[in-house]
């Protein structure tokens, strides 16, 4: 059994797909204008990392290693293609926004190199917690970039979640003082790399100073014979 804390800090942290590989630009760059947006993208890559993950480490001793990457793009491409359908039969309105983007997470690099570096040497739990995680990590910085980009261009925050989690979400929904007065800048793609560059520095700095202060930490002292 792999350490799950480790796992998490990987995907949530030290190894995110955005802010750590900076991989999936595409995604993030395209559908990151609000955040409700960010959120069913990133769920969506989740839903097909977990998937995906455990159908390669379920089939990885069937598996010749010299086809090994055109079978998992094809289990990818499977799964991508019932994700796109259900999203399409249950959540039409907000497949119009994210319909075509949907579709490229077959060519997402970080679902193929989970696939590739963890699942297939990895057991199925494993490989559905590094999958997890991953996709955790990835909604959660489409999410915040999204947010960003929501309140500074259009001054709302999770608009029409409700088309997204249910009216039971419709709370999310916040309307800003500032409404009408945004920068049209940040909707735009610009804006999503100003965002993105921003965060990237911000995680080096938390990496620096965390670094630093494990560098300060006295030695733990000897224990006695």
């Amino acid at each position: 059994m792999a350490d799950i804390k480790q796992l998490a800090r990987d995907g949530l942290w030290d190894n995110n797909v955005v802010t750590g590989q900076i991989l999936a630009m595409c995604p993030t760059m395209a559908v990151t204008a609000t955040a409700t947006n960010g959120l069913g993208m990133g769920l969506a890559t989740t839903a097909v990392l977990v998937a995906s993950n455990m159908l390669v480490a379920a089939l990885r001793n069937f598996i010749p290693s010299e086809v090994r990457i055109p079978i998992f793009v094809v289990l990818i491409a499977s799964l991508v293609t019932l994700v796109d359908m259900a999203i399409n039969a249950w959540l039409h309105d907000r497949y119009k926004v994210l319909g075509l983007f949907i579709a490229l997470i077959v060519v997402n690099c970080a679902i193929l190199g989970r696939a590739e570096a963890f699942a297939s040497k990895a057991p199925v739990l494993d490989s559905a917690l590094d999958g997890l995680f991953m996709g955790l990590g990835f909604t959660l910085a489409l999410t915040v970039i999204g947010g960003i980009r929501e309140i500074l261009g259009s001054g709302t925050l999770f608009s029409q979640a409700h088309l997204l989690l249910g009216p039971a979400f419709s709370f999310l929904e916040i309307q800003l003082p500032s409404a009408g007065s945004g920068a049209l800048l940040m909707i735009l793609p610009p804006g999503g790399f100003l965002v993105l560059g921003g965060l990237l520095a911000g995680k080096r700095l938390i990496d620096a100073r965390a670094e630093r202060l494990r560098e300060a930490a006295p030695a733990p002292a000897p224990s006695a014979a």
